[in-house]
């Protein structure tokens, strides 16, 4: 029998699901046995050695009403209102602080360079990359940058998909492209500047179309889009158009593929039962692109619904499984599962 590969993620959301169950106090059922998509024993059963462990600020009214919206033929769901700095701030240093916490009783390292990653995988800690999915938390002289980055963090998106200070965010919609609205404001140029020189990856996952060239013509790094499909297969705002998979394969950059289904199906509905003949399209078509060095995984587990073949982390066996029926050799397989993250941080953190 061959060996589980090792998968190392580009996005979760399992930090939100711990901070709305109790923050610090929901760490130990992390390492016992956890409600969602990851935990440790399910972890280690699926061969999952770490990812992008998001910091994200819910909106208010946040729930899961929106999975239903999008489970019909056709959907367009309004931008949140935009999210106070003062408002955001404490809920990022809360979720950064169960980061740390998962540190402190060693169920995770917080990795600050492609070396601790590597040593994570040879050693077997979960590696956990700091991320912040929406920049709300971040002030226009970056001392909160500054502060958090000494903390850890190494990958920031801009904005999700509401605006920011920074710039705005693309809409969950369907059918669309991710032209929906404006780019980076000059506050968010100065933002991707500050990042580059800090050497933080920046994340274009939820970027407007324009906010994304904006991005590319600003900054000195690979373009990465963490958890992002291709919109040839799947017309969501959310999925990358193939002339902006062109530019970041011109940057040297990389995709994860994203496991929410709405972002999958060619019907775009968030409906679970997607075949891992889909996600393997989907893989098709982005290294038809990007080539094999170019692409990931970006489960976006803990935010999403993802394919009822996979269900939680202790599924991606399934899906390497059905990466190598598809006749993708071993090396491919390994790069896919983590070795081309390690390639794109290399060149964005070293």
């Amino acid at each position: 029998m061959r060996r589980t590969a090792l998968v190392f993620d580009g996005h979760n959301d399992v930090l939100l699901r711990m901070w709305e169950a109790g923050g610090r106090s929901a760490v130990a059922a992390f390492a016992k046995g956890d409600k969602g998509h990851i935990d440790l024993p399910r972890a280690r059963k699926g061969g999952f050695g770490g990812g992008f462990f998001a910091i994200y600020v819910p909106s208010p009214g946040d729930d899961e009403d929106g999975f239903e919206d999008m489970a019909q033929p056709s959907y367009d769901l309004p931008l949140p209102e935009p999210v106070s700095q003062a408002d955001a701030l404490p809920v990022v240093l809360g979720q950064a602080a169960i980061l740390i916490e998962m540190e402190r009783q060693g169920q995770v390292k917080i990795c600050r360079s492609t070396a601790d990653l590597r040593a994570c995988f040879k050693g077997g800690r979960m590696a956990a990359i700091m991320h912040m999915e929406g920049a709300e938390a971040i002030d226009p002289d970056f001392h909160a940058l500054d502060v958090l980055h000494a903390a850890g963090l190494r990958s920031l998106g801009p904005v999700w998909s509401r605006p920011t200070i920074w710039g705005e965010g693309v809409p969950f919609r369907f059918p669309s492209d991710g032209d929906t609205g404006g780019g980076l404001t000059e506050a968010g140029k100065n933002l991707v500047r500050a990042c580059n020189k800090r050497h933080i990856m920046v994340d274009l996952s939820h970027m407007t179309e324009a906010g994304f060239w904006d991005v590319a013509a600003i900054s000195d790094a690979p373009l990465v889009a963490t958890h992002s499909n291709a919109h040839a297969l799947c017309a969501s705002a959310r999925n990358l158009t193939d002339k902006q998979l062109a530019a970041i394969t011109e940057s040297g950059g990389m995709v994860g593929l994203n496991f929410a289904t709405a972002f999958l199906r060619e019907d775009g509905q968030m409906k679970a039962d997607v075949p891992l003949e889909t996600m393997l399209r989907h893989l098709d078509h982005l290294m038809g692109i990007l080539g094999e060095d170019g692409v990931g995984l970006g489960s976006d587990f803990d935010g999403a619904q993802v394919p009822e073949a996979i269900g939680d982390v202790a599924g991606l066996p399934v899906l390497i499984t059905a990466m190598r029926d598809h006749q993708y050799g071993e090396a491919l397989v390994e790069k896919l599962c983590h070795g081309n993250w390690l390639r794109v941080l290399d060149k964005t953190w070293e």
